[in-house]
């Protein structure tokens, strides 16, 4: 299994209505893109306190690397990417992914 985590720092003018509608259509992927087995996203409410302004993140569990990579390529996916992107921090910048493998 291929664990995708990703962490963004959205502008502070981005409401949680907006965030939580990307999350929505994250969600959506999922009935598009085989492979998928479970998508799980929300805001931190870490008692460490140390997000470093990461206070949104989302997790993808893909079945293998393949499905990772369709994930990837699907228009959705690219869309939704370009709207994470226009909506954090100085861009790309203020967005953070990490895919690692799990064994289960």
């Amino acid at each position: 299994m291929i664990r995708h985590i990703v962490l963004v720092k959205f502008e502070p003018s981005v409401s949680e209505g907006t965030i939580s509608a990307l999350f929505e259509e994250l969600r959506e992927i999922e009935a598009h893109v085989p492979g998928i087995l479970d998508i799980k996203s929300g805001r931190s409410e870490s008692p460490e306190r140390i997000e470093r302004g990461y206070m949104h993140g989302f997790t993808v569990d893909f079945q293998n690397w393949a499905a990772l990579e369709a994930y990837q390529q699907h228009p959705a996916h690219k869309a939704l990417g370009a709207q994470l992107v226009a909506n954090a921090i100085g861009g790309l910048d203020g967005i953070l992914v990490l895919d690692i493998p799990v064994t289960v």
